[in-house]
């Protein structure tokens, strides 16, 4: 931890003064959280990953990620915005470039403490979300194209546990990559602002008053999968221990509050993909590719873990279905 950057950021931003030693805040596996606590306050601060930005596309993302935030704020969803500070929010020292948040004391959800209650609260805000600015129009599905066999050779010489489960498990890979960019083709054309990574650790909760975080993904985007993909994580999906009730609640929710719900059950399911770009993120940083050395380590526990979750995605596949057609 740098503490000489902490120091320039209150000075830089006014916070004043620090009363003891910022704090790593566990999260998500992008960026590093800290919290701050000074004389005028308590903080949070979101040090930006810096292999993401120097992503040719980093700068734009983050500037549509802003707007769409101050559409959220305008509207009165509960979210954390990022402070705006000399008329900007994203900030920058030293070639380290950080978010402020004002701090809000509340705890992300594990999968276990998930209720119907918070599946119930999370499908209304969704929609909420969506109905702000929905329109019918063509929504561009990036094609996922991975070359898995290019892995293999490197993971044999740095880690021989991922070689033998990625070769295992390549045929699957492949079908589904094959399966769910046919499926996004046929998924209706519409657009809506989408959190794009509303999962538990997203949502912080005090009591039954909620607020969610972590906004850098918003974009416009498919609402459909995002529904989907969000009532998956929402009922356990990602801790291997998916629960219908909470999914069916979830949906329901979501419907109640005004949202539509995706009209194939077949292909919504063959659409939900996106664990496959992680997956390769992830192979690639237990590669040292595009990533910090501290980093390594979570994309070999996030290498393993990913492609269990996708093997008991498949597992549970009649029970997601059967879910969906009640709908």
């Amino acid at each position: 931890m740098d503490s000489e950057l902490f120091r320039k950021m209150c000075l830089k931003c006014g916070l004043g003064t620090l009363k003891c030693e910022p704090v790593p805040l566990k999260g998500g596996f992008l960026h590093k959280m800290y919290s701050l606590f000074t004389d005028k306050g308590k903080y949070a601060v979101k040090l930006l990953n810096p292999f993401i930005m120097q992503r040719e596309t980093a700068a734009a993302n983050y500037r549509t990620s802003e707007e769409l935030e101050a559409v959220l704020e305008k509207s009165n969803v509960p979210i954390i915005p990022a402070l705006k500070l000399g008329g900007k929010k994203m900030q920058e020292i030293d070639g380290q470039f950080f978010y402020l948040y004002e701090w809000y004391e509340g705890k992300a959800l594990e999968d276990r403490g998930v209720t119907e209650y918070h599946c119930s609260a999370i499908g209304n805000v969704l929609a909420r979300i969506h109905t702000l600015d929905w329109r019918e129009e063509p929504c561009l599905h990036n094609k996922i194209n991975i070359d898995w066999e290019k892995f293999l050779a490197p993971l044999s010489e740095k880690n021989m546990e991922l070689y033998y489960l990625l070769k295992e498990n390549i045929p699957t890979l492949y079908e589904m990559q094959k399966n769910g960019n046919a499926a996004m083709k046929r998924l209706p054309s519409v657009t809506a602002i989408c959190h794009n990574d509303m999962d538990c650790k997203n949502v912080l909760w005090s009591d039954r008053d909620f607020r969610i975080i972590d906004l850098e993904c918003l974009s416009r985007s498919d609402p459909f999968t995002e529904l989907y993909e969000t009532a998956l994580s929402w009922s356990g999906l990602y801790g291997r221990d998916f629960d219908p009730k909470r999914f069916e609640t979830f949906m329901r929710s979501y419907a109640e509050a005004g949202g539509r719900l995706p009209p194939n059950e077949k292909d919504i399911y063959g659409a939900n993909i996106g664990r496959l770009e992680w997956l390769e993120y992830n192979i690639k940083r237990a590669l040292g590719i595009e990533c910090a050395e501290e980093e390594q380590a979570v994309g070999v526990s996030e290498t393993r873990n990913t492609i269990a979750v996708i093997n008991y995605y498949r597992s549970v596949k009649e029970n997601i279905i059967d879910s969906l057609k009640k709908f």
